[in-house]
């Protein structure tokens, strides 16, 4: 096992954010009386993504720097129109994506043909499939509960794949998907066998992306700042240690306790530091530069995604899927998201982001930085929600909001859930934790007035 650090140091704002698709635009302008709401990309923050980041996706994207500005802008836009059209549609969704150098398509799949008009008058593209989303993350639910009880390494991978329209089980042995799928009960029509040589295995390895030691030996990668009251830490991988488990900095000075820890079926936990250690809301970027941390907004399937880690420093790929289940040695992680981000041992644990949007810490992966790989990352929002901690972001928090109601800052929300604000009723469209300066009246990405 590998692990390593880096320092903090204040980086000034990226400039700004260059023209998005208008069609996406109007899609998401859910916008309350009273007059103009912020777009999805102000809410965002995605003009605070800053050079060192725009350098990684022109890197690693092979883009422009205008098409890597473009790119962000866009996703932001397109996440909150497919948010909006998912409540729209109903129980015919059957997932959205985005494609194009800069994302500049958004697509929406449903079931129902005549949904097609509703979709594109939405600003999106439409696309007619089988099976609802629903039905595909129930076949890959009975999947996930089949590894519970008897997995195998030569069945590493399997995940909603909304492109397919199908849930994909990457296996090493056909045999052994075939016989995890009979397990699971699940329709085979919904399931597709893909083969694959990946062999994913926990990349073990803390500001976000520098190194931790852990007490009885090896070195993991801090994800994000948390805090939880007022104690001061960090959200990591499960594998990198159980509670009890003491750890020190970058600078082998002692650090802190695990204070709890889940892996396998997750790959959660969190470290609670001393009165030496202050959380700070950054993720150590190219040149050890700090990337600003806003945020924590589930971005959609196809939006660039960067990684931060001990080993490998920054590297940028695409989001895959969402949802996927991977069985390791060790056993199997369900709910984690497959990405085209390369990492190796020692990167375990640490940040992946999405502009200035928190979206997970490493979890493992196959290949390297040098051929190329496969990795998946625990998505932030639930790690937060389960441990009851608060994302340590630079986001200003303005003035405050108008009081009352059921909305409460700190509570993660997930997409459908209801709150009151203010004497009126919103539906919660894009997942994220509530930070103060984003009630639901100022975040129409966020949140839909009923």
């Amino acid at each position: 096992m590998l692990h390593r650090h880096a320092k903090a140091a204040c980086v000034g704002a990226a400039a700004a954010a260059a023209l998005v698709l208008t069609s996406l635009q109007g899609a998401a302008s859910a916008q309350p009386a009273g007059g103009a709401a912020p777009s999805a990309a102000n809410t965002l923050a995605v003009s605070a993504a800053q050079p060192e980041l725009l350098r990684a996706m022109q890197r690693d994207l092979g883009l422009t720097r205008a098409e890597a500005e473009r790119r962000l802008v866009n996703e932001a836009e397109a996440g909150a129109t497919a948010a909006v059209l998912r409540q729209r549609l109903g129980d015919s969704f059957a997932g959205a994506w985005v494609e194009g150098a800069d994302s500049g398509t958004l697509t929406v799949a449903t079931t129902r043909a005549a949904d097609a008009a509703a979709i594109r008058a939405g600003g999106a593209e439409a696309r007619t499939v089988t099976h609802t989303l629903a039905e595909l993350d129930r076949a890959k639910a009975a999947l996930d509960r089949a590894a519970a009880r008897d997995s195998s390494t030569d069945v590493p991978v399997w995940y909603v794949d909304v492109r397919a329209n199908a849930v994909v089980v990457r296996a090493v042995e056909r045999s052994a998907a075939q016989t995890l799928i009979g397990a699971s009960g699940a329709e085979r029509d919904l399931i597709r066998v893909v083969p694959t040589e990946e062999q994913p295995r926990p990349l073990y390895d803390i500001r976000g992306g520098d190194a931790y030691y852990m007490g009885g030996g090896g070195r993991c990668s801090v994800g994000f700042a948390v805090t939880r009251g007022t104690t001061q830490g960090f959200a990591t991988a499960g594998h990198c240690g159980r509670a009890g488990t003491s750890t020190s900095g970058y600078n082998q000075v002692a650090q802190g306790t695990f204070q709890a820890s889940t892996f396998p079926g997750r790959d959660t936990a969190w470290v609670a530091a001393n009165s030496n250690w202050t959380s700070t809301p950054y993720v150590k970027g190219q040149s050890g530069q700090n990337i600003q941390v806003t945020g924590s907004v589930q971005q959609p399937v196809g939006a660039s995604i960067c990684r931060s880690g001990s080993t490998t420093g920054w590297h940028c790929g695409t989001i895959s899927q969402h949802n996927t289940s991977v069985t390791y040695p060790e056993g199997t992680i369900t709910g984690v998201t497959r990405t085209t981000v390369c990492a190796e041992p020692g990167d375990s644990g640490g940040s992946y982001i999405s502009g200035s949007q928190a979206q997970g810490v490493t979890s493992g992966g196959s290949g390297d930085c040098r051929s190329g790989g496969t990795t998946f990352h625990q998505p932030i929002n639930p790690l937060l929600q389960g441990y009851g901690l608060t994302l340590k972001t630079t986001t200003d928090p303005g003035e405050p909001g108008e009081p009352g109601g059921t909305w409460v800052a700190g509570t993660v929300y997930q997409a459908g859930a209801q709150v009151t604000y203010g004497g009126a009723t919103y539906r919660c469209l894009q997942g994220h934790q509530a930070q103060a300066g984003w009630e639901p009246p100022n975040v129409p990405a966020l949140w839909q007035r009923l």
